[in-house]
């Protein structure tokens, strides 16, 4: 049995798939000319019917109207199949595929380690769909963790916190992190992370995206670090056209698409934050280390114990640390009525990186800061997060 099966004439993207399986997926790949299809097309799908592959990739070089046309008739002959669609991607595009029945849209220029994880994706998904329809054998849909970057006050480094951590996670999952930002007003991820998106916010919350999470998924912006993207608004006025409703669906929708989302908030507890909060399974919480700061972040935190809406695992964070400063771990400790989980200590390296656009953990600087971020990371990945912990360590600052 051939488990993927290419309707394509493209000789370069058809090694490009040939190696994407051969770095790691089981099975083989069989390619057939699109001619033979559209002109013996029955013959085509009985040889669907005695193989069963689990992946069909239909393109490029097969026209997007019969690759549509294609797809719905083996939806609706071979249910199970998951089928993926080689063309320049666009929302109208995506929404056409969805309705017709393809699971997922890439471009012929996608790299071999992105085909790789959109095919295993795919197989996945055979493998799912196959389980449920066997009676006994229904498993639950696995929601991915939904991590919050909060603080009162601005200025304390949750953007920069927030992109490397989105980065460092891309690492442990490529492709499969998506990175929000919630300060609509005046967010600076795509600053952070050095992008120019063509959508944001506004886009994904429109009718078409919170309909269909395929459409959404067009609406990401995709960054050099294996991650995906959803900017803030380019126009602060725009941030009143979104509802915190709208907030809680999108998260939900992207929770069930990626295993990481990490969420940058604005300052303040926004009725969009107080959303945000509402789906998290972590928050971490960013305070400096300076008065004004940790105040803010204990006054923030005693309103959210009132409200009952912190989330069951929590990191706290301290950015910039000095042991200059005047004030000592045990001070902060003591204000917070929390222990300090990571100290991220003031780096100039840190502040180069996001002045630049590029975290630092994208290019696995050595520095304090480093070690700092790669620990926090550390704390999301699943191979670490199930063992227990050791008693808490007061964090030392150099």
């Amino acid at each position: 049995m051939s488990r993927f099966l290419l309707i394509g004439s493209d000789a370069s993207f058809e090694q490009k798939l040939r190696l994407a399986v051969a770095g790691g997926l089981p099975g083989d790949v069989v390619a057939v000319s699109p001619e033979s299809v559209m002109v013996h097309a029955e013959e085509f799908l009985s040889m669907i019917s005695e193989n069963r592959p689990e992946v069909i990739v239909l393109g490029p070089g097969l026209a997007v109207e019969d690759a549509l046309r294609l797809a719905t008739v083996v939806d609706v002959r071979f249910p199970g199949l998951s089928v993926v669609l080689v063309a320049e991607t666009t929302p109208e595009l995506v929404l056409q595929a969805m309705r017709s029945g393809v699971r997922d849209v890439m471009s012929p220029l996608t790299d071999i380690p992105s085909i790789r994880i959109l095919l295993e994706r795919a197989g996945q998904v055979f493998a799912n769909r196959y389980r449920t329809a066997s009676p006994g054998l229904s498993t639950p849909a696995e929601q991915g963790l939904v991590i919050g970057i909060f603080s009162p006050k601005g200025g304390v480094g949750k953007t920069t916190i927030a992109a490397n951590l989105a980065v460092g996670l891309g690492k442990i999952a490529p492709m499969n992190v998506a990175v929000v930002d919630l300060d609509l007003q005046f967010g600076d991820i795509s600053s952070a992370l050095y992008l120019d998106p063509e959508h944001t916010m506004v886009d994904a919350v429109s009718n078409p995206a919170s309909q269909d999470s395929m459409v959404l998924k067009a609406f990401l912006t995709v960054h050099p670090a294996n991650i995906y993207a959803l900017c803030a608004p380019k126009d602060p006025v725009s941030a009143d056209l979104i509802t915190a409703d709208q907030v809680t669906h999108v998260l939900q929708q992207l929770t069930a698409q990626f295993k990481y989302v990490v969420v940058d908030t604005g300052p303040g507890l926004t009725e969009h934050t107080l959303a945000a909060l509402e789906q998290c399974t972590d928050a971490v919480w960013v305070a400096g280390m300076d008065v004004s700061s940790v105040r803010s972040l204990r006054t923030g935190l005693d309103v959210l114990r009132k409200l009952e809406l912190t989330p069951d695992t929590r990191h706290v964070v301290l950015n910039f640390a000095d042991a200059k400063s005047g004030l000592s771990v045990q001070d902060i400790e003591a204000s917070l009525a929390a222990p300090i989980d990571i100290a991220i200590p003031r780096s100039k390296a840190l502040s180069y990186s996001a002045n630049r656009g590029i975290p630092i953990l994208q290019e696995d600087v050595k520095d304090h800061a480093t070690k700092g971020l790669k620990a926090l990371v550390e704390r999301f990945d699943p191979q670490l997060r199930d063992k227990p912990r050791k008693l808490h360590r007061r964090t030392v600052i150099q």
